[in-house]
């Protein structure tokens, strides 16, 4: 049995209620966390392997809830750079429709290195486009996970309403009801994995209320409910999509949400923004979880989500970076910054450092439903870490090193690990050619938006 002991850390974020001393560090065990030792503490077994963990600040492994891989490819494209969400929409949605599985396969494995090296070793991707020849998609986003050594939910996205029927997708991306349930049951069964180290699981998830009819949201929660999966969709990121629902459905989102089958603890939602009162209340009683994407909404002005509220409430609330076409990164601990920021702009300064981090690592877990196993630095999870180095000239100066991991701009992994196994070491991916990635990724984003 290999043992790992994580010796020394300079400072150690376990994101768990105990208040133990664990300045010893840990020790990993056949990919799991064996032990959290005190200052002084030996292993209490001889171990194989020792890092000196002296200069780290140590953190479990961040988790991105929202994302979308493919949107690598159209970061800070002119037309759709000035431009709130439904024009963005508009203008990006018959590019995508470009697609090719080389193109697909590019963007997701650029997206996922990059989470990779920002600390981050779980990630949940939406993808809902599904042009002429790209049926398999979520295959090849399971390749490219399985390559680099991470985590994810993979969600099957859809989208049911083209532009002839009232939405804003062009009729080449939008599917019909029976092949987006017969492809969703087929990747269930292929990929997805309750056990406690499984790099794979698969969720159902209708892109938005303004692409999809009811009854593909009511479907999906039932084909969710009879194979254990869970649910995601795009709500109330903006109020021009309040508007679509009660337009369109004759309700607002919340109760859209409910009337479909949603509203419990097997969803989740991307963005959140536009919640009353008493939608908060509800969605917390409920255990609905929810994706805070700070730099998107701030780069498309959807608005400043209310997670404190919902939190307190009893909403699980995690951290997502969005689409690296409204974000135009996929860099965790940089979101972790941003939503420390945009909340205290929200609630006030006294918003800890630690509650930010808090949503990356154990609320994102428990968004995703891998809170057993994922989110936090306890005996028994699966060894997932993040190793950050304090000693460039941001941090000079600097004196508490978990605060400065957010305050001084942390935005480079040293070192990752992920089920005990190394996947970044000295800030870079053990086999991966990042020069020939970014060279063949920036081809085909220039080929996406000039044919």
């Amino acid at each position: 049995m290999s043992r790992i002991w994580i010796k020394n850390p300079l400072a150690l974020y376990t994101a768990s209620a105990d208040t133990q001393d664990v300045s010893g560090g840990l020790v990993v065990q056949d990919g799991v966390i064996a032990e959290l030792l005190s200052a002084g503490q030996s292993p209490a077994a001889p171990v194989d392997e020792t890092f000196d963990a002296s200069a780290h600040v140590v953190t479990p492994g961040l988790i991105n809830t929202h994302h979308h891989f493919y949107q690598t490819l159209t970061r800070a494209w002119g037309p759709a750079a000035n431009a709130k969400l439904f024009p963005w929409l508009q203008n990006l949605y018959p590019v995508w429709a470009r697609l090719t599985p080389e193109s697909l396969d590019l963007a997701v494995t650029a997206a996922l290195a990059e989470l990779l090296l920002s600390g981050c070793t779980t990630a949940a991707d939406h993808h809902y486009v599904f042009p002429a020849g790209l049926d398999d998609a979520i295959d090849i986003e399971v390749g490219a996970v399985r390559r680099l050594g991470m985590r994810a939910t993979l969600t099957r996205g859809s989208m049911t309403l083209g532009e002839e029927d009232g939405g804003l997708p062009p009729q080449s991306v939008v599917q019909d009801a029976d092949t987006i349930l017969a492809d969703s049951e087929r990747l269930i069964a292929k990929y997805h994995s309750t056990a406690p180290d499984a790099d794979v699981h698969i969720a159902l998830a209708p892109c938005s209320p303004f692409s999809v009819t009811r009854e593909i949201m009511a479907q999906s929660a039932e084909l969710a409910a009879r194979h254990g999966v869970r649910l995601h969709t795009h709500l109330a990121e903006t109020l021009d999509e309040e508007d679509f629902c009660r337009e369109m459905f004759g309700l607002r989102t919340v109760d859209y949400l409910e009337s479909v089958g949603w509203l419990g603890p097997q969803s989740w939602l991307g963005h959140g923004i536009h919640f009353d009162d008493a939608e908060v209340a509800r969605l917390g009683a409920a255990g609905t979880g929810v994706a805070h994407c700070p730099t998107s909404n701030m780069r498309l002005a959807s608005g400043i989500a209310r997670v404190v509220e919902l939190e307190d409430a009893g909403a699980p609330v995690g951290l997502g970076v969005d689409g690296s076409a409204s974000n135009d990164a996929s860099n965790m601990i940089q979101e972790a910054r941003q939503a420390l920021y945009l909340q205290r702009l929200r609630y006030g300064a006294d918003i800890p450092v630690e509650r930010a981090l808090g949503w990356a690592t154990r609320g994102s877990a428990r968004v995703l439903g891998r809170d057993a196993h994922l989110g936090s630095l306890e005996v028994g999870k699966q060894a997932d870490l993040a190793f950050f180095r304090l000693d460039g000239l941001r941090f000079s100066g600097s004196h508490d090193p978990l605060a400065a991991l957010l305050l001084c701009g942390a935005d480079r992994a040293d070192r990752v690990m992920v089920g005990g196994a190394w996947r970044v070491v000295d800030g870079e991916i053990p086999g991966l050619d990042l020069e020939d990635l970014v060279r063949r990724h920036s081809a085909a984003a220039r080929r996406i938006v000039m044919a």
